[in-house]
Formats: C-alpha cells, sequence, structure tokens
C-alpha cells in the first residue's frame, strides 16, 4: 500500500474531505489505520455522496454496497475515538449524477475550506494539485492473495460458493473434470459477504481488474485472469459466488489442425461460428484463433460481455456493456479490422450486430452456446433471410472436450433438396457439409411458409454409395468421382477418355444398380 502526497504540506492536516472514489476504495480507514490521517481529524463527506451511495445500495449495486462498508468502519473508528465524521448538508436542488461530478464537488469544498483532500482517483488527485489543493492520494500497488483466490489449485477450473453450503471446485480439463469439496466448513452470509467486499475492494485497486456489470442483486467483475459472478437477494435466494479461472492457454497448433483447415482460415473464412456446450473450451480456441490471426499479419479486435479473453496486448478488447447504442457498430466500421471476435453471442441484438459488420465486409467469428454444430446455424434462422446465411457464416467449428470435434462449410445452391422427385420444386438450398470429408450432412430450404433443416440420412443407401465410389474408383483409378443428386460423376483426363470408353459398359452397370444416373466430364 502506498500513499502519495501532492501539493506542499509542512504538516498533518486535521480537517479533511472525503470523495467519492475515496469511500468506494476503503482509503479512508486505511490512511486512517496507518497514521497518515492524524488522531483526531475530522472527516468531511459531502450529503450527495452518501445520498448516491444509499441509492446504489438499494439498487443491490456492489460500489454501493462497498461505499456502506467503508462507512461502517468509520463509525467504528469514531466510536474509538480516534476520528470524528462531519456531514456536510447541500441545498436539496444541487443534484450530482456521476462520480465526476461527486469528484469536481469535493474538490472545490477542499480548495474553499483549506480542507485536504482524500481521494482513490489519479485524475481527480493531479487536478485538485493543480489548483492548490493538499491532497492524500490512495492506491493500492500490493496484490495480496484474496480469499476467492486461496481456494483455487493448478488444476482448478472454477470455484462454486454457495451461502451455508460447503465450497466447491471443478477440477480437470474442458470435458474431463471432477466436482470436489475444497473445505469441510460451510460458508455463512456474513463470510460470503466479506468475501464479497474483499473481491470489489480489490476491483477498484488493481489496474488489471474492472466491474463488468453491476446491477442489483449480480455483480460481474474482471479480477486479473479470475472471472467472477456474484449473486445476491432478492435477486437469487441465497449469496452466490462463481470464479472461473483458464488453466491452460493454447496455441492453434496445439489443437493439430489439418492444412486444409488452416489454408482455410488463411485464405477462405470470414464468417466463423465457434460452438460447443459450456465449459468445453470454446473461449481457449477463440483466443488461439485470434492469435494465429494476429501473427499472420490481421488486425484483430475482439467484442466481449465480460473481458477475460487473455490476448496479446496489441489486441483490442472492447465490453459489449460500457459500449451507448451503436457505439461498437461505429468503432468496428471506422476502425477496420480484418477480425472481429465476438465472445458471446446471446441475445437479438448481439446477432444484429454481428450480421451488420460481416455484411459490411469485417471478418467475424462468433462464439455461442450450442449442444450440436448444426444448432449454431439454426441460431440465425429467423434473424436473416435464408440466402444471407452463408454470407454471414461460412464454417463452424464445433469444441467438443477441448477438442475440435466437427467442422461445418455452408453454401447456397439451387437444385431439388433430397427426396424430393419433381422437378418443379426445385429451389434455393443452404447445404451444410462435413469440411474434411465433403459429405453433405443437412440442407435447410423453405417449404412453403416454414424454413426446414433436414438431415441428410446415409444409412445402407450410404454404404451403398460408399461401395460404389470405391469400385468406380478402381476402374477409373485418375478420375475425380463423386455422387451428388441423384448422379454419379466422372471426370477424366482427357488423356484417359479412350480407356474409359473400354470400361464404360460396366461402370454404367454399376451406376444404374445404385438407381443412379451417370455424367462422364474431362478435367
Amino acid at each position: 500500500m502506498s500513499y502519495h502526497f501532492f501539493g506542499r504540506v509542512e504538516n498533518q492536516a486535521t480537517q479533511y474531505v472525503a470523495d467519492y472514489s475515496a469511500l468506494i476504495k476503503g482509503a479512508v480507514s486505511k490512511a486512517v489505520n496507518l497514521g497518515i490521517v492524524s488522531a483526531g481529524a475530522t472527516i468531511l463527506i459531502p450529503s450527495p455522496i452518501l445520498a448516491a451511495l444509499e441509492k446504489e445500495a438499494n439498487e443491490g449495486k456492489a460500489v454501493g454496497i462497498a461505499g456502506l462498508t467503508e462507512l461502517s468502519k468509520l463509525k467504528d473508528l469514531v466510536g474509538a475515538g480516534k476520528i470524528r465524521i462531519e456531514v456536510l448538508h447541500l441545498p436539496r436542488q444541487i443534484i450530482y449524477e456521476d462520480p465526476t461530478s461527486f469528484s469536481s464537488m469535493a474538490r472545490e469544498i477542499a480548495l474553499q475550506r483549506d480542507y485536504m483532500l482524500i481521494t482513490g482517483d489519479k485524475i481527480s488527485a493531479d487536478l485538485a494539485s493543480s489548483i492548490g489543493v493538499k491532497v492524500v492520494f490512495y492506491t493500492d500497488k500490493a496484490q495480496p492473495v484474496l480469499r476467492i483466490e486461496k481456494f483455487f489449485d493448478e488444476s482448478t477450473m472454477s470455484v462454486h460458493l454457495v451461502e451455508d453450503n460447503f465450497p466447491m471446485a471443478k477440477k480437470g480439463k474442458p470435458g474431463s473434470w471432477t466436482y470436489e469439496r475444497i473445505s469441510e466448513q460451510p460458508l455463512s452470509r456474513l463470510e460470503m459477504q466479506s468475501i464479497f467486499d474483499e473481491i470489489i475492494e480489490a476491483t477498484k485497486s488493481r489496474e488489471d481488474s474492472f466491474v463488468e456489470i453491476d446491477r442489483k442483486g449480480s455483480t460481474i467483475v474482471q479480477l486479473g485472469s479470475y472471472r467472477i459472478v456474484i449473486a445476491r437477494p432478492p435477486f437469487s435466494s441465497k449469496w452466490m459466488i462463481t470464479a472461473v479461472k483458464p488453466i491452460i492457454k493454447l496455441k492453434l497448433e496445439d489443437y493439430n489442425p489439418p492444412e486444409r483447415l488452416l489454408e482455410r482460415f488463411r485464405r477462405k473464412a470470414e464468417g466463423i461460428l465457434i460452438a460447443g456446450a459450456p465449459g468445453m473450451g470454446k473461449t481457449t480456441f477463440a483466443q488461439a484463433l485470434a492469435e494465429f490471426y494476429l501473427y499472420e499479419g490481421k488486425v484483430v479486435n475482439t467484442i466481449e460481455s465480460p473481458r477475460d479473453m487473455r490476448l496479446p496486448p496489441q489486441i483490442v478488447q472492447y465490453s459489449k456493456n460500457f459500449a451507448e447504442k451503436d457505439e461498437l457498430h461505429d468503432i468496428m466500421l471506422l476502425s477496420r479490422p480484418d477480425y472481429t471476435f465476438f465472445d458471446e453471442l446471446r441475445g437479438d441484438e448481439d446477432f444484429r450486430l454481428y450480421v451488420d459488420l460481416r455484411l459490411a465486409g469485417i471478418g467475424m467469428v462468433g462464439v455461442l452456446h450450442a449442444t450440436t454444430p448444426i444448432d449454431a446455424i439454426q441460431r440465425f434462422i429467423g434473424r436473416v433471410e435464408l440466402g444471407v446465411i452463408p454470407s454471414i457464416v461460412d464454417t463452424v467449428i464445433f469444441i467438443d472436450k477441448g477438442e475440435i470435434s466437427k467442422v461445418y462449410e455452408i453454401s447456397i445452391t439451387v437444385k431439388l433438396p433430397t427426396g424430393l422427385k419433381e422437378a418443379d420444386l426445385s429451389r434455393p438450398v443452404v447445404e451444410v457439409k462435413d469440411f474434411l470429408t465433403g459429405e453433405l450432412e443437412y440442407e435447410i430450404y423453405t417449404f412453403g411458409e416454414q424454413t426446414v433443416v433436414v438431415p441428410i440420412r446415409r444409412g445402407k443407401k450410404g454404404s451403398e454409395e460408399q461401395r460404389l465410389l470405391r469400385q468406380l474408383e478402381t476402374l477409373a483409378p485418375n478420375a475425380e468421382v463423386e455422387i451428388n443428386n441423384g448422379v454419379a460423376v466422372l471426370k477424366i483426363p482427357p488423356e484417359e477418355a479412350r480407356l474409359m470408353s473400354k470400361r464404360l459398359k460396366r461402370i454404367k452397370r454399376a451406376v444404374q444398380k445404385l438407381g443412379l444416373d451417370l455424367r462422364i466430364e474431362t478435367k
């Protein structure tokens, strides 16, 4: 802990003004306990700051609760005879709407009364010093190990604390973990609140930490590498704190991707979805892919909620929670990144932003929860026109147990959907193929007023087609063979046309036996 004095201070002051930042960071009580604030000093607190803290605490916000905790500590110091507290009642018509206004107000009071200002805001401290106000500026440079951190070891993925329950943890790796008790003592409400206060206090003083979301009854904090979710009554029936910490950081080559997939990332894939169930390693893979693009010479940004991806400093990470309406849209279009990673896609607004940026020509990588690979694509159905889907999503990477489980490529064509017989039923069809095998797995098209997702069932016919493919490859070893929509297509080199004519009867017989048409083309 360190305190810095701005301006010339010859003797310790006996009268101080505490601003908003000093109360929510616990700076005043620490200054008293360390003897920086002289014994018997008077601490002046403007009434609008107290009103703001009360309002935020009633709304269940973390900063309000932290401020009231500090006031409780100051009350104990008053009871011990160490300090006096004086509330400066300002006229009711004076309204301060944000902490910046509170800082300005406290500086003006300190200047007018020749009091020393106690603040936890570096900018406010510098401004006060520049106008001749004596300042105690508090910053906690040391980073003590917090109680929540002590629950973690090298194999812990996440810690789960619930009021009146034993602390639990997930240990292992994505897709292969156990849920274990990590303490034999259940946590009371007072202990949960103490852990919460400690987290918020550390968040306010550490440069690598911030409160991402603060709502009535819930708070999301990024504390260094820990993502911490806190819920409390009345939003939840009990206090709950969940802390998640990445235990591994991988590079793209650690996933052993085929060279074809790497080439697709380099040259073709510009609308990518990374999908998977919770805890399967989607964000870890997204981090690896973001670094891959960065080292390929691409400009990479992220949109996160909360910002918990661990990335090189060259990558700018934007918070969706702090952005105003259309702000991210404007920033991305004007800064023109090559790729933007969106972690995670949830509501309509997220999907709308993803689609707008992709259609504007920005490469997009979206991370979203899905139980199967096709579910990721279906999330766009109803949100955009069917024919637009291949323009905004061309590649789906499904992550399961920390590995690449499936890769889909998406394209659109006009054809007769599989299983339909009448030629006049041809229509635009979105094809979803296994990227590594080229096998068609799903067709998406409109039928009447409905959009249908049809799995292409291979079954017995599929195995017969595989036998036919092997037979044709034997009869035409240098030809390219594919079966699609009831037609077997052989693409042969021109110099082998005479050889094929000798084997044509055998080829036709094998194809017709399966009820397919034959088409021969030259490469």
